[in-house]
């Protein structure tokens, strides 16, 4: 009796799974009543392990890989060029809503691309680039490309165009700079084209542009073509139209710059408007080329 009692209490504690595996042993094993205390805890165990769910890492390390003082300074520098990036973001929103004049925020922005292109040549120099650096710098793009730009324009153009028209062009560029972002984290790079307009180009041109209109020469520019190239840049950050990196630009033929070169000296206003047309346009005849050759191979 007091070995029943006791097998009863042991069958207690074994989990319904492992209990009706049990009752199939014994169904064909007539000595499982008279096992022993210890095969029964050894059972008991086995149906612990089987259920008990795999420990879940409390941290992630930021800094794949060796974590040596060496390593750890480089990553903290890599990502104080990216916080320095973000902080002109804001302090270029700061400058608009106080007031100030549209060019400081302007230069605040074509700081934010320095520091913005700083991080990811350290990054790659040093070899530290991290999935949490990616992400870091995606966030500062947003702040400074897709808040503080978009802002500083509305700063540039406030009172020359109606309000409501204004703010729906710099909430487009908003836009679009996120769906560029996030399209660029989830998609496969290419080493030769952007897919879309970088959003650093992006605020390149919007941050010259402001800058172009504080002179003398660019205060005549009417401001609806202005904003109207606004929108026209924004589509062109979500569209699919390939585009050629910088570092594929700079190969061009050498006597391709002389033009731009006499241009800028002669009207930099006009030449900077052509440049960014020519750029643009690019997009969809490289596109198209593409089709053409796909449809010949």
């Amino acid at each position: 009796m007091r070995a029943g009692s006791s097998f009863a209490r042991q069958m207690l504690l074994v989990p319904v799974g492992r209990l009706r595996r049990t009752e199939h042993s014994a169904a064909t094993s007539p000595n499982l009543p008279g096992l022993d205390p210890v095969e029964l805890r050894a059972i008991e165990a086995a149906a612990v392990t089987e259920t008990a769910e795999p420990p879940t890492p409390t941290t992630i390390p930021l800094l794949p890989g060796e974590r040596t003082l060496d390593r750890r300074i480089k990553f903290a520098l890599v990502q104080a060029c990216t916080l320095s990036s973000l902080m002109l973001g804001m302090t270029a929103i700061f400058l608009a809503i106080m007031g100030a004049k549209p060019m400081y925020g302007a230069l605040c922005l074509l700081a934010c691309i320095t520091f913005d292109g700083l991080d990811g040549a350290l990054a790659r120099k040093f070899g530290v680039a991290s999935p949490f650096g990616v992400q870091m710098d995606s966030l500062g793009d947003m702040t400074s490309f897709g808040i503080a730009a978009p802002v500083v324009i509305y700063s540039a153009l406030k009172g020359a165009v109606p309000t409501p028209v204004l703010i729906a062009g710099c909430a487009l560029v908003a836009c679009c700079a996120a769906i560029r972002l996030a399209r660029f984290n989830v998609s496969p790079k290419d080493g030769r084209f952007f897919c879309g307009v970088p959003t650093t180009m992006a605020a390149t041109v919007l941050a010259v542009t402001v800058l172009l209109k504080s002179t003398s020469l660019g205060s005549s520019l009417p401001a609806a073509a202005l904003l109207s190239g606004v929108v026209l840049l924004a589509l062109a950050m979500v569209s699919s139209f390939p585009y050629a990196k910088l570092a594929k630009v700079v190969k061009l033929p050498p006597t391709l710059f002389i033009l731009p070169l006499v241009g800028l000296v002669w009207n930099p206003l006009v030449t900077f408007g052509l440049l960014v047309l020519v750029y643009l346009a690019s997009g969809p005849l490289l596109w198209a080329r593409q089709r053409h050759t796909a449809r010949v191979a």
